[in-house]
């Protein structure tokens, strides 16, 4: 991992070697809140490097229209492509038409299929790796409830790679003899706030009662506990686990609504994305994956985090 690092320290340092361009931006989402944190880190480092221009579009979840937008990058001959991907398991086509078009194609947050298969020359991902958030915020839970109790899983959309992972995460760490957590019951709210406060409840309306909810995300942490409020719940009896540490899951904490989670630097992926797209359009090599490590929160230090 430090190798990693290193290799985006000097990244960055590669930059003065390129005088600016054109980079094609091509986002799952433009209404997701952890989303909107990362596209913020990419213009803010766009605007702090001289000549660089972002082409920002949104896929909408489409990954037809995403594999049309980044064909329309490669036929206006842009100098880099990002890509925050739609579905991880669909990007080879993606990869392809920037490969043949010889464009450096940089996947951000959402890492691609071929990523630990052997990435293409000219290809790079930077994020943050999931194999420690889902097991962070696993462990911080099991020690919340001394090792015991019942849970729900509130996963991310299907199809994506951090939602699976994350999800894996938790099951093997409550698989462990230290943790023996029952999982009663695991489903999708899609990263949102909506979906999930929907799901919690309809739990609670079956009957069932749990002593943790443990989400993807932030925003679906936020909705479980909005449930959990409506269905007179004490926040103190149940342990309710984010991941992400956005502004409004932060808040969340601060209020006695969130017990946990664990901060994704997305302003920082972002501005190592387009770092790293600069640097491979000056003709710098970059390494397979850049991690931008994860970081616990708790409410013991909320105060750095909130700052």
């Amino acid at each position: 991992m430090k190798r990693l690092l290193l290799a985006a320290a000097l990244t960055a340092c590669a930059l003065p070697a390129y005088a600016g361009g054109r980079i094609g931006v091509s986002m799952t989402s433009l209404d997701n809140p952890f989303l909107t944190i990362l596209l913020n880190g990419m213009k803010g480092e766009a605007a702090r490097t001289k000549g660089v221009e972002l082409m920002l579009e949104d896929a909408q979840r489409d990954v037809s229209r995403q594999l049309s937008q980044v064909q329309n990058f490669v036929a206006n001959r842009v100098d880099a492509i990002v890509v925050n991907a739609v579905d991880g398991d669909s990007t080879a086509a993606i990869t392809r038409a920037a490969k043949a078009a010889g464009i450096p194609l940089v996947y951000v947050n959402h890492p691609p299929a071929e990523l630990g298969r052997g990435m293409p020359k000219g290809t790079a991902f930077v994020g943050s790796n999931e194999l420690d958030s889902g097991t962070m915020q696993a462990r911080a839970v099991c020690k919340m409830l001394a090792g015991k109790g019942r849970a729900v899983i509130l996963m991310g959309p299907l199809e994506n790679h951090s939602a699976l992972v994350r999800t894996k995460d938790v099951v093997d760490v409550f698989r462990t003899p230290d943790c023996p957590i029952h999982i009663l019951d695991k489903q999708t709210a899609n990263w949102m706030r909506v979906e999930a406060q929907d799901l919690v409840a309809s739990w609670l309306t079956a009957g069932m009662r749990f002593d943790a909810v443990i989400a993807n995300s932030d925003e679906m942490a936020i909705g479980a506990a909005q449930a959990l409020k409506s269905a007179g719940v004490a926040m103190k009896d149940v342990v309710i686990a984010g991941i992400d540490a956005t502004p409004d899951g932060l808040a969340a904490m601060a209020t006695g609504d969130l017990d946990v989670t664990v901060f994704q630097n997305a302003t920082r992926q972002g501005e190592v994305a387009v770092q790293t797209a600069v640097a491979m359009a000056a003709g710098e090599k970059a390494e397979d994956a850049i991690w931008v490590p994860f970081e616990l929160v708790t409410k013991d230090n909320l105060a750095e985090y909130r700052k």
